[in-house]
C-alpha cells in the first residue's frame, strides 16, 4: 500500500528505538506475571491456542506483519465471521461498524476482561522487539479494513498514507482519548494527526496516559 513519508531527524528514530528496545525489557519483567496468568485462564477457560491466530497487519511502510495477541475470542474466529454463513449479517455488521462490533459472541469469558483492560496487546511487546512495532504509533489495521474502509470514506487516503509511513504502536494518542468507539474517518485523523506531531516528549505523555486507559476501559471494545 502507498505511504506518505513525515520525516523525523535521525536522532528521534533512534531514541525512539532506544526507548521501544528499554521498555519492552521492562514491561516483559513487570508483566510476567500476567503474562502467565492470562495464559493459563485462556487455556482453561476454552480450546484453542494462547496467542490468536489472526491475518497479518499493515506495518511501515505497507509492509505485512503478524501481530501478537492473547486470544480473546473463540478458535478460528476471523475464519468464522469472513466464511461461515451464520455470521454474515454480523459481518455486515462489522463492515459498517468501521471493523468493530459491540457485542461480538466470538469472544470468551475472559476474553471480555483481557480485551476491556487491553491485557490481550502485551503480547505485542514481542514484535517492537523486532522492530516491527513501537510502543507509541498508529493503530494497526488489517489489509481488507483499509482497502473497504477507504472506498467507503474516500476523503480518507491521504491520511491512511500519513500513517502507514509509521510503525503502528501497542498504544497511541487515539487508546490514551477513549474514543475507540468512533468511525474510521475520525479514527485515521487521530492516527495521521499523532504522526505529524510525534516527538518523544508527546510519545512519553501517551506513555504516562495508558496505565489509566488499560485500568478504566474507557472506549475499549
Amino acid at each position: 500500500m502507498p505511504y506518505k513519508e513525515i520525516k523525523k531527524s535521525q536522532i528521534y528514530e533512534a531514541v525512539k528505538r532506544l526507548i521501544d528496545i528499554f521498555f519492552s525489557i521492562v514491561l516483559l519483567v513487570l508483566f510476567s506475571p500476567i503474562i502467565i496468568l492470562t495464559a493459563i485462564l485462556i487455556k482453561l477457560d476454552s480450546p484453542g491456542p494462547v496467542l490468536a491466530d489472526t491475518p497479518e497487519r499493515v506495518g511501515r511502510n505497507g509492509k505485512l506483519f503478524k501481530m501478537y495477541k492473547f486470544r480473546s475470542m473463540v478458535q478460528n474466529a476471523h475464519e468464522i465471521l469472513r466464511e461461515n454463513p451464520k455470521f454474515s449479517k454480523l459481518y455486515t455488521n462489522y463492515k459498517k461498524g468501521s471493523y468493530k462490533l459491540r457485542h461480538d459472541p466470538r469472544i470468551t469469558r475472559i476474553g471480555h476482561f483481557i480485551r476491556k483492560h487491553s491485557i490481550d496487546e502485551i503480547p505485542q511487546i514481542i514484535n517492537i522487539l523486532r522492530g516491527e512495532m513501537s510502543l507509541v504509533g498508529p493503530r494497526a489495521y488489517y489489509p481488507d479494513e483499509l482497502r473497504d474502509q477507504q472506498k467507503k470514506y474516500p476523503g480518507t487516503k491521504d491520511a491512511v498514507k500519513v500513517v502507514l509511513s509509521v510503525k503502528p504502536g501497542l498504544t497511541g494518542y487515539l487508546e490514551v482519548s477513549g474514543r475507540s468507539e468512533i468511525n474510521f474517518d475520525k479514527r485515521i485523523e487521530m492516527d495521521a494527526s499523532y504522526v505529524k506531531k510525534r516527538s518523544i516528549i508527546y510519545d512519553f505523555w501517551i506513555i504516562l496516559k495508558t496505565p489509566w486507559a488499560m485500568i478504566s476501559g474507557k472506549g475499549a471494545l
